[in-house]
């Protein structure tokens, strides 16, 4: 009896949740939904991408999927993510509340908020204090190739080692990363850290752990079956990561404080405590916890996305010797007599300019944007989209898109030059998103790969080892996407005088 009972109960369940998968009307079409699992099946939960590919074409640049019983929209191509993410960007620029990153964070910080006062004034706060603290200007400019001398040191070092074994090769995946986080560091915590601290050791480790977990095959089944979240499942290892590094930036709030002089900020941080002492500007959104939340968001954003990119820009350097050798002979007639790259110096290097941002383009670094959410009933193409609707922005079918590019499917700088060899930027290039949920610190990745970029050239040579193989393009999925790990070798360059 009590076993009839209990699978009459199961049945009910599941016939209830298979009714909440099915499309309401003029909701976009999609595959078959599953009870329980929705689509989840639908993918290669490892590298889902090429499935959202076949599904657009199956389906159009519009069409739905279930995550368990949660809705999503996929949106593909130009014309569609314009209309979402700018033309009605206020009914798109919500953020989902009820997935396993919202869990982990514990629903802090900007980036991931709801559309509404909070993200508001702390996207306003953060725009704000980047260009007060010399976004764009030299000041910033100066931290950067600061950074950079410790990176060409190592580079040496690593030459020398070549020379002294005779065919030594490296890693680059750390390297890149520990750059990018001092450089985010010096904005963020006004410090920047030996490569072999603790600190940044931690939220480095953290940064590449968490942005494969969340968008990878365990965080699937935590969204899409919740009767799992409690589990001792991979998905767990998450969770320590974000607790361990919001106990590292709570501490750092604290020992701010201590030295912290309100009117003279050395930094983010003493930004945000000057206007958390003159009331947060009004608002009750501002907090040492958010402080906390908020100064993470910047450091991961400014850390893993910059660095997967520099990572992918190095693996096709070395693989494409030609390209190598034509950026580096423009930068040496550019540079000419010059220590050291300006930012200014680009527009004066169309060629280098077009590597940099097919690079951008080629790595597609965060696939799938940073997941959104509609904020009331709304339209798009022509579908009702309901409220609560999660929203995916498929970059990749942007980035690639037929009739947008001329060489969509290839790594080819002529991507970004014109008849005249001068630099272009196809409306199509939105590596950063679009809309007013664009990354926010657009302004300092721009600087940061081309000083980056144009100071290794310019010194060093980089070489696909003869011994390696075959190179393999195909990345490692996440947040975002990186490159599987490589070697190469690195040899010193004759800078003309």
């Amino acid at each position: 009896m009590i076993g009839s009972l209990v699978l009459f109960c199961l049945a009910t369940f599941l016939f209830f949740l298979f009714l909440r998968n099915q499309r309401g009307k003029n909701f976009p079409p999609g595959p078959t939904a599953l009870p329980i699992f929705g689509n989840l099946l639908e993918f290669n939960a490892s590298y889902p991408i090429p499935d959202l590919q076949r599904l657009a074409k199956r389906y159009g640049n519009i069409y739905s999927l279930f995550l368990g019983a949660k809705r999503v929209v996929i949106i593909n191509g130009l014309q569609a993510m314009k209309e979402a993410l700018i033309n009605k960007s206020a009914d798109f620029s919500g953020r989902p509340q009820n997935l396993m990153l919202n869990d982990a964070i514990q629903r802090k910080g900007a980036v991931l908020s709801d559309y509404g006062p909070l993200w508001k004034e702390h996207r306003r706060f953060g725009l704000m204090t980047l260009r007060n603290f010399g976004l764009g200007k030299q000041s910033m400019e100066e931290r950067i190739l600061q950074e950079l001398q410790h990176t060409v040191k190592i580079l040496e070092e690593s030459v020398a080692q070549e020379i002294l074994n005779k065919g030594n090769t490296m890693d680059p995946q750390v390297l890149f990363h520990n750059a990018a986080s001092n450089i985010i560091c010096q904005v963020v915590f006004g410090a920047k850290y030996d490569y072999s601290d603790k600190f940044i050791k931690l939220f480095v480790r953290t940064f590449k752990e968490n942005s494969k977990i969340i968008n990878g095959p365990w965080a699937m089944l935590y969204d899409t079956i919740p009767l799992v979240r409690y589990l001792p499942l991979p998905f767990r290892k998450a969770f320590k990561n974000f607790k361990d590094v919001n106990t590292k930036a709570v501490e750092l709030v604290a020992e701010h404080k201590e030295t912290w002089v309100p009117g003279k900020p050395r930094d983010l941080l003493d930004c945000y405590l000057d206007a958390l002492d003159k009331g947060g500007h009004g608002s009750s959104s501002f907090s040492e916890e958010q402080l906390a939340s908020f100064a993470q968001d910047l450091h991961f954003a400014g850390t893993d996305t910059t660095a997967n990119t520099l990572l992918t820009s190095f693996l096709h350097l070395i693989t494409h010797p030609q390209i190598q050798e034509r950026c580096q002979q423009e930068i040496d007639m550019v540079l000419q007599g010059k220590d050291k790259a300006s930012f200014e110096d680009r527009h004066q290097m169309p060629y280098t300019q077009a590597v940099i941002h097919e690079m951008q383009r080629i790595a597609n670094t965060v696939p799938l944007s940073v997941f959104h959410c509609t904020t009331k009933d709304t339209e798009l193409m022509g579908y009702s989209i309901p409220k609560g609707t999660i929203v995916i922005p498929n970059m990749i079918s942007v980035l690639s898109e037929d009739g947008q590019w001329k060489f969509p499917h290839e790594f080819n700088p002529e991507n970004f030059l014109n008849d005249q060899g001068e630099f272009v930027k196809p409306e199509a290039f939105i590596p950063f998103s679009i809309g007013p949920r664009t990354c926010l610190g657009e302004s300092l990745a721009r600087m940061e790969l081309f000083l980056v970029f144009v100071t290794l050239l310019r010194k060093f040579r980089f070489v696909w080892p003869k011994d390696a193989g075959q190179p393999d393009y195909t990345p490692v999925f996440g947040v975002t996407m990186n490159p599987k790990p490589y070697r190469l070798e690195v040899h010193l360059r004759k800078i003309p005088n």
